[in-house]
């Protein structure tokens, strides 16, 4: 049996050369970064040129970069900080972020009493500038946090404009970039950011590390206590091979990212064809089906099945060999609808069953072909 595996905003294979790199590290460099001898100089040294290579990428400096345990620490660390530690008032965010930003802000409004502001959409998952513009006209210290791109719908969201409004308004802007890093270049010098979110495992590297930018005198301290690792922010023995592996991971991305990005825009579009031609009425959820309005690595489809079949349509393509997620990868094994298609969707297509396929440089289009044709046999 064929398998097709369009999960990769879950998770990425990771590429042959990281696992080499990984392996070798894991082999000869065992050392304990915080020791003092040879082996522990070694490996502190390994860690500290995977940093500033990094942190080259995004045209900042080694400091500014923190390695965590992937998005969701990385993401933590930002948002309580920023209340606990600089007297942040009110967040402003959207009903349609990662939960990794949705459940810490209601936990620091339960905490800290802060006030959460949400901005407006429109009916396909886009800020309402206009309303982030008018929320940011106050006298509060105020934290915006938006996601770059979309995790589930693919929304693009113009963050040089966000971070300009931002600074503008006094207010510090926070970016979920966990489906972006990797996948786009970004000049950190031009966009006015105070911090991002990146996780290895997004852009074929290994899961269980990721990285906190956090601007030059951010003033954050750390939420996980210990020893004086990552300048304090972050304690705990670093996973030397899972650094080096995302170092290698993130350079072989953006090495290879005009080619591998035009070789994946190839299969969206043809994907999205493909859907078209073959099934009248079919619709795309967010700016998904937009090619210049969401991320040449996703589409997030509502399929025109009768609701006795749609229950199984997940179980059913699994079954033929095919990876793929209905909403996000957190949400694939609930029964709920997910939060973000809720906030976007009319009742009609809330009742249809949405599924999300995304892409890597290791699909094909006679993936696509397999996909359309097991696909034939549930829509009506």
């Amino acid at each position: 049996m064929k398998t097709v595996y369009f999960d990769n905003a879950a998770t990425t294979q990771i590429r042959d050369e990281v696992i080499d790199r990984m392996s070798e590290v894991m082999k000869y460099n065992f050392g304990n970064a915080s020791s003092t001898h040879s082996y522990g100089r070694q490996s502190k040294s390994l860690i500290e040129s995977s940093r500033k290579r990094i942190a080259s990428h995004f045209n900042v400096s080694a400091a500014e970069i923190v390695f965590t345990s992937g998005g969701t620490e990385a993401d933590n660390l930002v948002l309580r900080s920023t209340v606990r530690d600089l007297g942040v008032k009110a967040i402003i965010t959207s009903k349609i972020e990662h939960h990794a930003i949705l459940h810490t802000v209601n936990q620091l409004e339960k905490e800290y009493g802060i006030k959460v502001h949400y901005v407006n959409l429109n009916e396909k998952g886009d800020i309402d500038m206009s309303h982030l513009e008018s929320l940011l006209q106050s006298e509060q210290k105020q934290l915006v946090s938006l996601m770059h791109i979309n995790n589930e719908i693919g929304n693009k969201l113009d963050i040089k404009r966000v971070a300009d409004l931002c600074k503008a308004n006094n207010a510090l802007f926070h970016s979920d970039t966990v489906q972006s890093i990797g996948h786009y270049r970004m000049d950190l010098q031009q966009i006015p950011i105070d911090y991002l979110a990146a996780s290895a495992h997004k852009f074929h590297g290994p899961k269980g590390v990721g990285f906190a930018f956090l601007r030059k005198n951010s003033g954050l301290r750390a939420s996980i206590f210990g020893g004086e690792q990552e300048r304090g922010l972050r304690a705990g023995t670093e996973s030397i091979h899972n650094i080096i592996g995302l170092d290698e991971a993130l350079h072989m991305s953006y090495e290879n990212l005009d080619e591998e990005r035009a070789y994946i825009e190839g299969i969206k579009t043809y994907f999205i064809e493909q859907l078209k031609s073959t099934f009248s009425d079919i619709s795309f959820n967010g700016q998904s089906g937009n090619m210049d309005r969401s991320t040449y690595t996703l589409i997030n489809v509502c399929l025109p099945i009768a609701a006795d079949k749609a229950g199984l349509l997940q179980f059913q393509l699994d079954l033929k060999g095919i990876a793929c997620s209905k909403g996000s990868a957190c949400q694939s094994g609930s029964s709920q609808n997910s939060h973000v298609l809720t906030e976007i969707l009319d009742e009609v297509h809330l009742q249809r069953p949405s599924v999300r396929f995304s892409f890597s440089r290791f699909n094909t289009k006679s993936d696509v072909d397999y996909v359309i044709e097991v696909l034939k046999e549930f829509v009506d």
